[in-house]
């Protein structure tokens, strides 16, 4: 019996260790990424803001009532330009400046047409088109704070083992993982500002299709015989 009992406390003395699961906490992790945190968060805040105020501009510019065009088309071929021109002042969309200037022009040569056009074209995709560059610029920027957090984080961390001569595996290893938040951080910031930036632009790329046909119409309805 007391032989039995012996084994048994032999083995549960042998048996390793039991392992400790430990949970990364989000929260915690980020903090621990140090001051280039601050900036990294900035540009997120301005990614966020930038592509949501893009996104409801660009968005409202794409919408247009389907029967806009037949009914410029039938004021004019009915000659009640004052009716066309109401319509135009009275929506506030891209197509509408855009037609509006064709209106005031009609009377003089295409071409003449076509160019005043053309300059409230490009007015109108450079309002559709501000501030889409300040994604582009994050998308480029936080990858290299991030970067610049994690070899300032490296360097201090080699500094402190030359200096105090101590090299202790677990407190490397705890200290690369959290000088590698930043470089993480920062290179999820840049993709995300990328994707927006990407999309807003695929959008900004169907309006301007759509005032290009638009004023295509217009430059044929002007040539149609009457």
């Amino acid at each position: 019996m007391l032989t039995f009992l012996q084994v048994v406390q032999d083995s549960l003395s042998t048996s390793p260790a039991p392992i400790v699961n430990r949970s990364m906490n989000l929260w915690d992790i980020l903090q621990s990424g140090g001051a280039l945190m601050i900036p990294l968060g900035l540009l997120l805040v301005l990614a966020v803001f930038f592509f949501f105020e893009r996104y409801f501009a660009i968005r409202k510019a794409g919408m247009l009532a389907e029967n806009f065009m037949p009914i410029i088309r039938d004021h004019l071929a009915n000659g009640n330009v004052t009716a066309a021109r109401s319509m135009t002042k009275n929506t506030d969309h891209p197509v509408a400046r855009i037609i509006d200037k064709g209106i005031q022009r009609i009377g003089k040569p295409i071409e003449a047409v076509e160019r005043s056009m053309e300059s409230i074209a490009r007015l109108e995709m450079y309002n559709l088109e501000r501030n889409l560059n300040v994604l582009s610029v994050i998308s480029r920027a936080a990858p290299i704070f991030g970067f610049v957090g994690t070899l300032a984080g490296l360097m201090q961390l080699f500094f402190d083992i030359n200096t105090t001569g101590e090299f202790v595996l677990n407190t490397i290893a705890g200290g690369l993982y959290v000088k590698l938040v930043t470089s993480i951080t920062g290179l999820v910031i840049g993709l995300l500002s990328f994707l927006g930036y990407s999309y807003l632009h695929t959008q900004i790329d169907k309006t301007a299709n759509k005032m290009e046909v638009a004023a295509t119409d217009f430059l044929d309805i002007l040539q149609e015989p009457k």
